[in-house]
């Protein structure tokens, strides 16, 4: 098939079916009836001779077909969208556009009160708000423009999404200032194996591979409580005489605040890295790259 022929509007209206899933809600994006959505969809499927997308619960799915096309389409989409607004500027000291973040509760902890500090002092009039990337599909969220950015171990996030990684860090073993193993400079695999452990599961992140890493190693672990997050930890940690893996951010964040200390991970436990990413859709909007460019300065290594 040649560019000529097929109308490059429809790729519009394919683009934006592949974000909202609905017909009516592509329409009022694109400020067209809901018959000329239906028509434009129509016209795709006799083109490219497949039905693209497929009626369900969730709404409009696109079929095996249409994914292949929505990477490089995205892109298209992005790349002329730039070109069109190539003198398009964003201005953060007037700016009063509002970003969302998706990030974990270790997110919120260790980013938000660095990235709020700097934005207060070069864009007071951006907000910002976070999600939970396990609350939501996180890539179509992305996709929609509904999450400009994400932030951490999220190794699900491929197809479409640009990435580039922040920093590189270790698991450590994080307990309170009183516990009897802060009198140890360095933990033994047995003082970490009979210890009482506060195991944090967090779903939909890349964390749980620590659990498995040790797993394979024969590790065992006396485990008194499971949390699903890890916002809970310092409040815990500082009462009872249980340790906990976390990461080493997070470690250096809550020690303080909440008398604790941490010691290095007893197992061979790789390191972990933490990502910014964005979809391919956004990655030439002034606002996208201002804040992505914030986050670098910030939180990059090297």
């Amino acid at each position: 098939m040649e560019l000529k022929d097929i109308d490059l509007n429809l790729l519009l209206v394919f683009d934006r079916m592949l974000a909202e899933k609905r017909v009516s809600a592509v329409a009022e994006t694109l400020g067209l009836s809901q018959p000329a959505i239906s028509n434009a969809l129509s016209r795709l499927r006799r083109a490219f001779g497949d039905p693209l997308f497929l009626r369900t619960a969730r709404g409009m799915e696109p079929t095996p077909f249409a994914l292949q096309l929505a990477e490089p389409v995205a892109y298209a989409m992005s790349a002329l969208h730039g070109a069109l607004n190539q003198h398009a500027v964003f201005d953060p000291a007037s700016s009063t556009r509002a970003f969302t973040l998706a990030m974990t509760d270790i997110g919120e902890i260790y980013f938000t009160p660095r990235l709020m500090d700097a934005l207060a002092r070069s864009a007071p009039g951006v907000t910002i708000s976070t999600v939970r990337n396990t609350a939501i599909n996180l890539r179509d969220a992305m996709e929609a423009g509904q999450v400009d950015i994400a932030i951490g171990l999220l190794p699900q996030l491929k197809s479409g999404i640009f990435q580039r990684r922040l920093f590189l860090q270790r698991y450590v073993c994080l307990f309170s200032a009183a516990h009897p193993l802060a009198a140890k400079p360095r933990l033994s695999l047995k003082d970490f194996s009979t210890a009482e452990h506060l195991l944090v599961k967090a779903a939909g992140t890349g964390h749980g591979q620590a659990d498995e890493v040790m797993a394979s190693q024969g590790i065992v672990r006396r485990v008194r409580l499971t949390v699903p997050h890890f916002v809970a930890v310092g409040h815990i940690l500082r009462s009872t005489p249980m340790i906990a893996t976390v990461p080493e951010r997070l470690a250096h964040s809550i020690a303080g605040p909440f008398g604790l200390v941490w010691r290095a991970h007893p197992a061979k436990l790789p390191e972990i890295a933490i990502n910014c990413f964005w979809h391919t859709r956004f990655h030439r909007d002034p606002g996208n790259q201002w804040l992505r460019g914030v986050i670098f300065e910030q939180f990059a290594d090297g």
